[in-house]
C-alpha cells in the first residue's frame, strides 16, 4: 500500500511540474495552455520519454480528471440561460447530430472500418466539448452573448443524447426491445432523478449547508459523488452521473460560491484530464492517415453543418458562423464513450488510440478557433455573405432611423447603464449596441435605441451610422475590438469624441496612441471615487467641534443614501432582464415599501 501511494504521489508530480514548464512556456509563447498540457502528456507518456509508462494509472487519471470536470460544467450549465434559444438549441442539436452521424458512419465505412466500428466513430464525431467550449467562453466574457447561447444550448442537447446512448451500449450488439428499454429506462431514471432532487430536495438541504461554507463545498462533493456511485451501480458512465449532479445543482444562488470553492479542484484535474489524453496517445499510430481524415471532418464538416442549420433558422452571419466555429471539437464524453467500447470489446485498441488522436487533435485546433473567433469571423466575412440571403434575420435590434450627432454606447451592463442613465436626463440622442440578448430585450421594453452586435464587427460599425455621430463610449474592456473601433472611427468620423475603457495601464497608454480621447480604467476610477470619499471624512474636523462634525457627518449620510439608491436602480434593472414582469412588479412594490421605511 505504502508503494502503492508513493508511486501515484510520483506520478502525480510528474504530472504537474511538466504541465507547469509547458504551460509557462505556452503562456510566454501566447500559446492556449490546453496545448501545453497535451504536449506535456506526449513526453512524458509513452510516446516519448516514457516517464509514466502504467495503463491502468493513464486510464485512472483520465476518469477522475472528466467525471470532477463534467461535475463542474454542469454546475456553470445554467439552463435559465438558454430560454431564448430553446427552438434553435433543440433543432439544430438533433439535426447536427442526425447529419453528421449519417456522414461519419457513410466515411467510416468507405475507410475500411466494421460495422460496429462505424457505429462508435460516427458518434463520437458528432459530438463536441461542453467543458472546453463553457472554459474557453467564460474566459472571453462570452456566455451570454447569442452566439455562445446558441452553443451552448446545442451542447446541452448533445449532452442528453449522448447519456442516452451511453446507456444503451452495454447491449448494442445484441438490440432488442428488452435490450433497449432497460438502460434506457436507467438513463432516465437517473435523469428524473436528478430533476426530482433538484427541485423536491436540494432546496431543503442547501437552506441549512449554505449556512457554513465548509459544509456547502463538502456537501457539493459528496452530491457529485453519490450522482458518481449510482451511475455506475446502474451501469452507467461515473462521467454521466458527475454532469448531472452538477447539473442538478446549477439552477441554485449557491452554485456561485460552490464553482469559487472547487474552482482549484477543477483547475486541477483539468490539467490531470488533458495531459491524461496527451499519455494515451502511443508512439506508433496504425491509422493516423485515417485520423487525420476524420479530424478534418470534425473541424470543416461540423463547421458547415451547425452553419448552414443555425443560418436556415432565421440568424445571420455572424451568429451563425461564431456558433458552429466554437463546436469544432469532439467531445470528453466522446472519450468516455471510446473507453466504454474498448472495455466492452466493440472497438479494438488502434481506433481507441485513433479516437485520442482525433480528440487531441480537434481540441487543441479548436481552442485557437474559439480564442480567435472574432478575427477569423472578420477574415472570413466576404465569403459568408452568401447567408445575408438566407437569413431571415432574427438578431434582436430597436433601430430607428435618422440617427445623427447621436451618442453611441457600447456595453450596457453597470457602467454602461450608468452613462445611458445620464444620456436620457440630458435628453441625448442615442444608441446601445450590446451582444447580450438579454439586455437588448430588456432596452426594447423600455423602447431604448439598440441593436444586437459586437463592437469588433464591421457590419455593426456601418449599420449605427458612426460618421454622424458625435460621440463614441465604450464599456467593453477588450483591447482589440477597441483598436479596431477606434481605427473605424477615425476613418468615417475623425472629429467624434472617442472614450474607451481598457483594464489595464499599458492598454490604456496603447488606446491612447491609437486616438482614443479619454480611456476609462475601472480599478483606477473605483481608487479615485474611495479616495474622494476618505478626502471628505478626513476634512470632518475634530470631532469635538460638533457642529462641523455633524455636519460633515450628514453629508456621507446623504451620499450613502444616494449610492444605496443607484444600487437599488442597477439591481431592479438586472431583475427585469431574469425574471416574469408579474413578479417584477411584486418585487418593485417590496422595494418602494423597504425604501419607505429605511430598510437598505
Amino acid at each position: 500500500m505504502e508503494i502503492s501511494g508513493a508511486l501515484i504521489l510520483w506520478d502525480l508530480g510528474i504530472i504537474v511540474l511538466t504541465a507547469t514548464l509547458l504551460g509557462l512556456i505556452a503562456r510566454v509563447l501566447k500559446q492556449p495552455l490546453i496545448l501545453a498540457y497535451v504536449v506535456a502528456g506526449v513526453l512524458i507518456g509513452p510516446a516519448a520519454f516514457r516517464l509514466i509508462t502504467s495503463g491502468h494509472m493513464i486510464s485512472t487519471f483520465a476518469e477522475m480528471g472528466i467525471a470532477f470536470l463534467l461535475f463542474m460544467v454542469g454546475l456553470e450549465l445554467d439552463l435559465s440561460r438558454l430560454k431564448q434559444v430553446g427552438r434553435v438549441s433543440v433543432l439544430c442539436g438533433l439535426g447536427q447530430i442526425a447529419i453528421t452521424f449519417v456522414f461519419g458512419f457513410l466515411l467510416s465505412t468507405l475507410l475500411g472500418f466494421q460495422q460496429l466500428e462505424s457505429f462508435y466513430i460516427a458518434f463520437i464525431l458528432t459530438i463536441s466539448s461542453t467543458m472546453v467550449v463553457i472554459k474557453l467562453l467564460s474566459d472571453k466574457n462570452e456566455l451570454d452573448t447569442l452566439h455562445g447561447k446558441i452553443a451552448l444550448g446545442i451542447l446541452l442537447v448533445q449532452d442528453i443524447v449522448t447519456i442516452l446512448v451511453l446507456a444503451l451500449l452495454t447491449n448494442i450488439g445484441s438490440l432488442s426491445l428488452s435490450t433497449v428499454a432497460d438502460p434506457l429506462l436507467k438513463g432516465l431514471g437517473l435523469v428524473s432523478i436528478a430533476i426530482v432532487a433538484g427541485v423536491y430536495v436540494t432546496p431543503f438541504l442547501l437552506r441549512y449547508i449554505a449556512r457554513s461554507i465548509e459544509l456547502l463545498f463538502l456537501f457539493a462533493l459528496s452530491w457529485c459523488f453519490v450522482f458518481a456511485a449510482s451511475s455506475f451501480v446502474l451501469g452507467l458512465s461515473i462521467g454521466v452521473g458527475a454532469f448531472l449532479a452538477g447539473l442538478s445543482l446549477a439552477a441554485f444562488p449557491y452554485n456561485i460560491e460552490i464553482i469559487g470553492r472547487i474552482k482549484s479542484l477543477r483547475d486541477f484535474f483539468a490539467t490531470i484530464f488533458f495531459v491524461s489524453l496527451g499519455m494515451q496517445i502511443p508512439a506508433h499510430l496504425v491509422f493516423l492517415p485515417e485520423a487525420i481524415i476524420f479530424s478534418l471532418f470534425v473541424l470543416l464538416g461540423n463547421i458547415l453543418i451547425v452553419l448552414l442549420i443555425v443560418t436556415l433558422l432565421g440568424y445571420k452571419k455572424r451568429t451563425s458562423f461564431l456558433s458552429a466555429l466554437y463546436l469544432a471539437q469532439i467531445s470528453e464524453f466522446s472519450l468516455i464513450m471510446a473507453s466504454e467500447g474498448l472495455r466492452l470489446g466493440h472497438i479494438s485498441y488502434d481506433v481507441f488510440s485513433m479516437i485520442i488522436f482525433i480528440g487531441v487533435t480537434t481540441i487543441t485546433i479548436s481552442s485557437y478557433f474559439i480564442i480567435h473567433g472574432p478575427e477569423i469571423y472578420r477574415r472570413m466575412s466576404p465569403v459568408l455573405r452568401v447567408i445575408d440571403r438566407i437569413s431571415k434575420d432574427k438578431e434582436l435590434e430597436h433601430l430607428p432611423k435618422g440617427h445623427k450627432n447621436h451618442v453611441i454606447v457600447f456595453g450596457c451592463k453597470r457602467m454602461g447603464y450608468k452613462i445611458v442613465r445620464t444620456l436620457q436626463k440630458f435628453r441625448r440622442d442615442f444608441l446601445v449596441v450590446d451582444i447580450n440578448p438579454d439586455v437588448i430585450d430588456s432596452l426594447i421594453c423600455q423602447t431604448i435605441s439598440c441593436i444586437y452586435g459586437d463592437i469588433g464587427d464591421f457590419e455593426i460599425l456601418d449599420r449605427i451610422n458612426l460618421k454622424n455621430a458625435d460621440a463614441v463610449i465604450s464599456t467593453v474592456p477588450d483591447q482589440k475590438d477597441n483598436l479596431f473601433m477606434i481605427d473605424e472611427i477615425k476613418r468615417v468620423n475623425a472629429d467624434a469624441l472617442i472614450v474607451v475603457t481598457s483594464d489595464d495601464l499599458d492598454g490604456a497608454l496603447r488606446l491612447y496612441n491609437a486616438g482614443a480621447d479619454y480611456v476609462m480604467l475601472p480599478r483606477m476610477l473605483a481608487g479615485d471615487a474611495i479616495s474622494e470619499f476618505m478626502e471628505r471624512h478626513m476634512k470632518c474636523g475634530d470631532k469635538r467641534v460638533l457642529g462641523e462634525h455633524m455636519k460633515c457627518r450628514k453629508r456621507l449620510d446623504q451620499i450613502k443614501s444616494e449610492h444605496i439608491m443607484r444600487l437599488e436602480e442597477i439591481k431592479r434593472d438586472e431583475l427585469l432582464r431574469k425574471y416574469e414582469p408579474s413578479f417584477l412588479k411584486a418585487l418593485e412594490k417590496k422595494f418602494d415599501r423597504g425604501r419607505d421605511h429605511k430598510e437598505y
